[in-house]
């Protein structure tokens, strides 16, 4: 229960920043690409900032421990990380958002991400423990790492320094990257919410980690994803399974509810349908890749994108990088049909 309070409070402050700040994986690339504008995009400098930076505090000052985190108590497999993010990325492209938006769309009234959603669950759930997870095991085996899949680690057997060093200096190429824009700069609320999911983040570690300390291992230590915790979040609803509550239940209900009191607080709470039946089936598509590729990648566009990224994961930047090629590809292939200029 103290988990998914942890989960919740974070989610909720996720779900806000998408609806008051404008936090969106999928618009970011897009408005960069097709819109000139890079101020969501370099959001994320700063939301990488300061999650890295917390992060890497915390393991120095708290004895967070990076290496109990699935990230890198899990041999990295760099084949499942291209294939599952490009496969993400463009069912992001297909469904219009990524499984953490369509949360914080839920929370507005829209139905049509409340279908996004459901369909991702569903073929998560397919892929993490269903019909194809043998099929998964066995193009993308991914058994026990032998040691801490992380550049921090790796930099502590090199230079003998404390990681943290790495870190605060990722952690201000980052901020330096994000806070150069000029657009940014300008948008007051744009760096509040930015700062405050990385904060997010890092209250998920800090959370889960003070709770694993004190019942000896009872929970685990997580931050904030959204592609298996949307299958174990349905599962629990219907049949109260899927390991009972835990930190990624309260993590994506406090999305919803996050994205329901921003929607609020803008006057932009409205139901809304989906009248075009080849946009639905384009959306379910593209939610069904997000479920299968973000169950290969082991983790979301926030999940490594974000919280993998915090621990300085061997998997994020590639993971990261697939992914947005795969939405760049699945943009153009909406926009433009490749059809030449």
């Amino acid at each position: 229960m103290l988990a998914a309070l942890v989960g919740l409070g974070g989610g909720v402050v996720m779900g806000m920043s998408v609806r008051l700040g404008d936090f969106c994986t999928l618009g970011a690339i897009e408005s960069a690409v097709y819109g000139d504008d890079q101020t969501r995009l370099r959001m994320w400098g700063l939301a990488l900032g300061v999650a890295i930076l917390g992060t890497f505090l915390l393991a120095e000052f708290t004895g967070l421990s990076l290496a109990q985190s699935f990230y890198h108590s899990i041999a990295w497999n760099p084949i499942a990380s291209i294939v599952g993010g490009l496969m993400f990325g463009y069912g992001m492209a297909y469904a219009g958002n990524c499984g953490f938006s369509a949360l914080a769309r839920i929370g507005g009234g829209d139905l049509r991400a409340l279908i996004v959603v459901l369909v991702m669950a569903i073929f998560a759930g397919v892929t993490l423990g269903g019909p194809l997870a043998y099929l998964r095991e066995r193009l993308f085996p991914q058994g026990p790492s032998d040691g801490d899949q992380g550049f921090g680690s790796l930099f502590l057997s090199l230079t003998g320094l404390s990681p943290l060093i790495l870190a605060g200096v990722v952690a201000l190429g980052f901020f330096i990257w994000g806070i150069s824009y000029r657009n940014l700069r300008e948008s007051k609320a744009s760096v509040f919410w930015a700062v405050m999911v990385g904060l997010a983040i890092v209250s998920g570690w800090w959370g889960t980690n003070f709770l694993a300390q004190d019942s000896l291992g009872g929970v685990d230590v997580q931050s904030h994803s959204f592609t298996a915790p949307l299958a174990r979040t349905v599962s629990y609803a219907m049949i109260s399974t899927a390991g009972g509550l835990n930190f990624s239940i309260g993590s994506v209900v406090g999305v919803i509810l996050g994205g329901f009191l921003g929607s609020l607080i803008k006057g932009h709470f409205r139901w809304e349908a989906c009248e075009d039946p080849q946009e639905l089936g384009r959306q379910m598509m593209g939610a069904a890749f997000m479920g299968v590729g973000g169950v290969i990648a082991l983790g979301c566009s926030i999940g490594q994108g974000l919280t993998a990224f915090s621990t300085l994961a061997y998997s994020a930047p590639v993971t990261v990088a697939a992914i947005i090629v795969g939405a760049i590809f699945g943009l153009r292939r909406l926009v433009s049909g490749f059809q030449p200029n």
